[in-house]
């Protein structure tokens, strides 16, 4: 902040000094550069030196010059196509006519600090001119600067001065802070849509785990920041990020370098300027450091310097986004036309030719003597035949940018001073030049809106960006040489973002697209476990619990299954829950029906046996009429168990409840009816005692018919208000569905079982009343005898009932009926058929009558 406010204060006096009258200046900073005199001035910085050599002040005397090291080519390059398009506006009668531009440009030596004295000697004037001439006019516009960080400087130096910036190589997205940078311009697309795409590679390739190496300035600290915050969006992790910068020692390098070596990725960005990576890819080289794909950032993907064979070992292959490449017409012959002989007074073009030509040149007036090893040119070198790639005008990006920047300025200058565009019909100025005020090309330059010769539309939105617009780059070895070849396009405008062919790419291992991951992609059926400490990238697979899938590879979670599906082994699909029921076909099924079968033909078989000896003495004894309506309920009872086996269903469920308590009703009433006969019987042998003859067939009937019409009754109220229904039942096992039938109405359930209860009770204390009858004659012994075995197995149903899970619930209820029904049939009935087969003699009057017995 305080090296801001200085700038500021300095700038404003600069300023000052400048307008006032007389041009007075107590001193200046002595910068060398390429100046060109005219009517409008336009300033340009540029790195042509990359590498400012630091010199200690003693404060003792005035503080030496800066000195710069590290000829750049490019950079000088972009100077030259600076006073090309320069030359060619001035030649175009269309642009600007009758007025000339000039330019004045410095180095910056990529130093933020000397960026800094370069903008604040162009704003305050140009050339020292003789005293007693008029004040030169100061510089309207500033093409400046390639770092971010340089930008920055002169941005906010010169920016509440109104003068216009445009940038041509300047990408951080903090420069299109409009409020903090109200002149800034550039035609280079911003940082932000760089890491878009960048961000929109990752993705395309499928790398979750890359690392990255920065500037450590404002373009690297910035621009990571920005992708960082893009590919956070699509589940990518940063490994590590290292930091670089030109003037970092060696110990520095070696520890990126180590953490290079050290990590598991396999994908590196480097969001890097060409003076700060050069010295790390040597020492990657050196090392032999392979297998990383490296991707790039506009600031070195396609610089010469680093473009050769030797670096090619270690990052063939390397993909970066670049802006749009142009051929500019006669730039070529310019730049070969380049000669330190034809202005000797021109700075940068001695270094030049010297690095071109390999031999120094030596100028008038100059010491032949030297310290450089190149040997003393003869004069007669030239750069017609070069093959060198500062001749290779077709496929210029940065220099494009330099040359849309300058035109931009134009149109500007030419819309202010004119009031018309350009190609309208010529008119005379309306404004002077020297009433040019650097706020009003300011306003002009942000209204700038021009289709160029090329057909691109050069334009400024309100954040002084222009569209983005990148190529895709892909490092190639053709013939020995590397070549930038253009594999894809992202374009901020079109609906798919991202284009990239990628048959034409060659990868650092061939044809195969390296893979990148902190972790595998966990397969179907398992899910990622984040591991504690780690970025989320890195992560365990964990199989999904019982009941939940994964039918994708890379799930976060696991998706439970609905409730009437289960997980398969695999936990990668939903499977339908096995439904179980009581089935005919199951061993369990057949036993039951066997069995319920079995009952039911022994009470046909025993009521067959009872019609055909009804006349006979012991069934007349045990009432024939009663004893085959016993017989009968048995033989519904046998079948009940029937509608209890296989898959329930609306009509099976009401059958099975209703019918098991009326035919149980039925049978109860008819086993109370035979006990009240034996019971009356016996009394009715007492004399003077008539209640055998109140309690004829037609009582017995009315008390076998209202005890189960009462239970009818109740199953009709069951059924009416809260039958029973079929039920999905999934308590008993996560992977079955119980079908069975829900009762609807508990109540009325233990209602029929409890009736059914009392029917049982009132019959056991009956028969047990009669139990000291003669034994010839007492029936109620075998009826207090079944009824025992009745109670004992619905006293014990009830608890096994509701213990059993799924079907062996409805195998308890089966067993409890054909275990009653058996016992009823077999006490009861057992005897009378023994008696009849068996033992004939017994079937007589006399017998039943107990006249023999002793």
């Amino acid at each position: 902040m305080h090296k801001m406010l200085i700038a500021r204060i300095l700038a404003l006096y600069l300023f000052y000094l400048n307008r006032v009258s007389g041009c007075e200046r107590f001193n200046r900073f002595d910068m060398p550069g390429l100046f060109k005199q005219g009517d409008i001035m336009i300033g340009g910085i540029f790195p042509v030196f990359n590498k400012e050599i630091i010199s200690t002040s003693m404060f003792t005397s005035e503080p030496p010059g800066v000195k710069c090291a590290g000829f750049d080519l490019r950079a000088f390059r972009w100077t030259q196509v600076m006073i090309f398009a320069i030359e060619e506006i001035n030649k175009d009668p269309a642009l600007l006519p009758n007025i000339s531009l000039g330019y004045r440009i410095l180095n910056s030596c990529s130093s933020p600090t000397n960026t800094l004295r370069a903008a604040l000697t162009l704003a305050s004037g140009t050339e020292d001119t003789e005293m007693n001439s008029s004040c030169p006019p100061a510089i309207s516009a500033l093409i400046a600067e390639a770092g971010s960080s340089q930008s920055l400087a002169i941005a906010g130096a010169l920016g509440p001065f109104q003068v216009p910036i445009v940038s041509y190589f300047s990408t951080c997205a903090c420069l299109s802070d409009r409020p903090k940078y109200p002149t800034f311009f550039r035609t280079i697309p911003s940082d932000y849509f760089q890491a878009k795409a960048l961000a929109a590679l990752v993705k395309h390739f499928g790398w979750q785990w890359i690392g990255a190496i920065q500037s450590d300035n404002d373009y690297g600290l910035n621009g990571i920041l920005a992708f960082t915050e893009e590919v956070k969006k699509l589940g990518v992790c940063i490994a590590f990020v290292g930091k670089i910068k030109r003037t970092y020692s060696m110990d520095k390098i070696l520890e990126v370098v180590e953490m290079i070596k050290q990590s598991t990725v396999k994908v590196i960005l480097a969001f890097v300027p060409e003076s700060d990576f050069y010295p790390l890819m040597k020492e990657v080289v050196k090392q032999n450091i392979t297998g990383i794909q490296w991707i790039g950032s506009e600031a070195w993907i396609t610089a010469s310097q680093p473009s050769t064979h030797e670096i090619y070992q270690a990052f063939g292959g390397a993909l970066g986004f670049v802006v749009n490449k142009m051929a500019i017409p006669n730039l070529r012959q310019f730049l070969t036309g380049i000669n330190p002989y034809d202005d000797p007074s021109d700075a940068f073009v001695k270094d030049f030719w010297e690095t071109i030509v390999g031999c120094r040149p030596v100028l008038p007036g100059e010491d032949a003597v030297t310290d450089s090893t190149n040997e003393i040119c003869t004069g007669y070198e030239t750069l017609l035949n070069s093959k060198d790639l500062f001749f290779n005008v077709t496929q210029l990006r940065v220099s494009y940018n330099v040359y849309k920047a300058v035109y931009a300025v134009a149109h500007a200058l030419h819309q202010l001073v004119f009031c018309q565009s350009v190609r309208e019909r010529s008119v005379r100025p309306c404004l002077n030049t020297s009433e040019i005020q650097p706020k009003e090309v300011t306003d002009h330059l942000q209204r700038v809106n021009v289709i160029n010769q090329f057909g691109d539309n050069v334009f400024f939105d309100k954040n002084g960006d222009p569209p983005a617009s990148y190529d895709l780059i892909n490092w190639q070895l053709k013939n020995g040489q590397v070549q930038h070849v253009t594999v894809g396009h992202f374009s901020s405008a079109a609906d798919k973002e991202l284009s990239i062919q990628e048959e034409r790419i060659v990868w650092r291992k061939g044809k195969m697209v390296p893979k990148s991951v902190c972790s595998n992609v966990c397969p179907a059926g398992t899910r990622k476990a984040q591991i504690k400490g780690k970025p989320r990238c890195c992560f365990d697979c964990i199989p999904c619990a019982d009941g939940t899938i994964a039918n994708s590879t890379g799930r976060a979670d696991c998706t439970p299954c609905t409730q009437e599906y289960w997980s398969n082994e695999r936990k990668d699909e939903c499977i339908p829950k096995i439904i179980e029921f009581l089935t005919y076909q199951e061993p369990m099924g057949m036993a039951l029906t066997v069995v319920s079968l079995l009952g039911a033909s022994l009470s046909l078989a025993s009521m067959t046996v009872f019609i055909h000896f009804r006349e006979t003495p012991v069934i007349k004894a045990s009432n024939s009429e009663l004893s085959c309506f016993l017989l009968f309920s048995l033989f519904l009872c046998f079948l009940c168990p029937l509608t209890f086996i296989g898959r329930p269903t609306v009509w099976t469920c009401m059958l099975r409840h209703t019918a098991f308590g009326v035919t149980f009703a039925l049978c109860m009433s008819c086993v109370m009816g035979k006990t009240i006969v034996v019971v009356t019987a016996f009394k009715a042998t007492f004399p003077g005692n008539k209640l055998a003859g109140k309690f004829g067939p037609v009582q017995q009937r009315i008390i076998v018919f209202s005890c189960t019409l009462i239970q009818i009754v109740i199953c009709v109220l069951w059924l009416k208000l809260n039958p029973p229904f079929p039920d999905m039942v999934f308590r008993y096992s996560n992977k079955k569905i119980v079908l069975e039938c829900n009762t609807g109405s508990e109540a009325a359930f233990y209602a029929v079982i409890g009736y059914i209860g009392i029917l049982a009770i009132i019959c056991l204390v009956l028969a047990f009343l009669a139990r000291k009858l003669p034994d010839n004659f007492n029936e109620a012994k075998y009826i207090t005898f079944s009824m025992l075995i009745f109670c004992a197995v619905w006293i014990t149903f009830i608890p096994a009932y509701v213990s059993s899970p799924g079907k062996f619930t409805v195998a308890v209820e089966i067993f409890a009926i054909l275990s009653s029904a058996f016992g009823l049939l077999i006490s009861i009935f057992a005897p009378k058929c023994y008696i009849l087969f068996i033992k004939p003699e017994r079937n007589t009057k006399k017998h039943i009558m107990g006249k023999n017995v002793r």
